[in-house]
């Protein structure tokens, strides 16, 4: 069976590429190996700038009709519990469920016409044979939207050798009492928390730090959020990865597959949505039009979304990986609130 476009992994990145295609009348297949609704490891929250994104695929108001969180406050916990605030723009940002995020936007691409096959891929080679769990399959163009992990940039030879410098820890937990309309990014001895409502009583809790850590950043969570011992997590690594081309002519790399960016700022939906998109944009091109410079395109447009928007994510990275001195800063009143709005404001504009 040929298709035209075959988009591996039905996460934010895989969806917004498949339904564009496919409404663009191209033969598109959206291959996911698991069956949704699943939980991602992610700190569940949409900034303003997934929006447009999601209003050009005609869901952003069953989105806002999802079970949510509103966030209208972030904050700043140091090391011993000295707490920096800075208010938010009214309803800049919310936190859903990926579970539910994701099948929406899986739904959404099955309704523009793209099919979805619930496969394992094996193997691919170039110019494109897919073997898959399930059989073969023929493709013009391939997209790989499956991750950090990308199976596809694997068995190609792209993915490159990292260091599984920390590790990732999430479970949706109960929402504490008067917790409020907040984002949480609290400091700690062995790393780091991020904690997000997300509607329906429920708390996104996430734990980041070295696998050596990890033992006491499970029993700190568990005595601050009163959890039982053994509560179970979800995980992810690398938490970062050197950045791999985005395009060669008939192979597309979108979201983490792409690009790794460590989650602080609530950007990463963000990310997989428009970069999903401006690969369909790119494929129709080449595919109906017969642009051989789409990928170049791709590229470039692929840099220019991530150009000027990193900084804030790097400041913010160096400030958790020295957690006692970025508490120090915290409690002494050096960083003042009048910055911190100005990283936020920078993030959520």
């Amino acid at each position: 069976m040929m298709f035209d476009v075959a988009v591996i992994g039905s996460g934010p990145a895989g969806a917004s590429c498949a339904a564009s295609c496919a409404r663009a009348g191209l033969r598109t297949l959206l291959l996911e190996r698991e069956k949704f609704p699943r939980e991602k490891v992610c700190g569940d929250c949409l900034n303003p700038a997934c929006w447009p994104v999601l209003e050009r695929l005609a869901v952003a108001d069953r989105v806002h009709r999802l079970p949510h969180g509103k966030i209208e406050r972030v904050e700043f916990i140091a090391i011993g519990g000295r707490a920096v605030g800075v208010d938010l723009p009214r309803a800049a940002e919310i936190a859903v469920k990926r579970s539910a995020f994701d099948e929406l936007l899986q739904q959404r691409a099955m309704a523009c016409g793209a099919e979805v096959q619930h496969a394992t891929l094996e193997a691919l080679t170039p110019r494109w044979t897919l073997t898959t769990s399930h059989g073969e399959i023929a493709a013009r163009v391939v997209v790989a939207a499956d991750g950090r992990n990308s199976t596809v940039a694997r068995l190609l030879g792209l993915l490159p050798r990292f260091e599984k410098e920390r590790v990732g820890l999430q479970a949706h937990v109960p929402l504490p009492e008067g917790f409020g309309r907040r984002v949480v990014l609290q400091l700690l001895p062995d790393g780091y928390s991020g904690q997000a409502p997300v509607g329906g009583g429920e708390l996104n809790l996430c734990l980041v730090g070295r696998p050596a850590a990890l033992p006491r950043l499970r029993a700190w969570a568990e005595a601050e959020f009163h959890l039982p011992r053994g509560q179970t997590w979800r995980t992810i690594t690398p938490l970062r990865r050197p950045a791999l081309s985005p395009a060669q002519h008939d192979l597309f790399l979108v979201g983490d597959a792409a690009r790794v960016v460590e989650p602080f700022t609530g950007e990463g939906i963000f990310y997989a949505l428009r970069s999903g998109e401006l690969a369909a944009q790119a494929v129709i091109q080449q595919l109906q039009h017969g642009d051989t410079r789409a990928a170049d395109w791709y590229r470039r447009e692929h840099q220019q979304l991530y150009r000027g928007r990193l900084w804030v994510n790097r400041l913010a990275r160096a400030a958790v990986l020295s957690p006692r001195f970025t508490s120090a800063l915290l409690r002494s009143g050096f960083v003042p609130p009048a910055l911190l709005e100005a990283l936020t404001t920078k993030v959520v504009r």
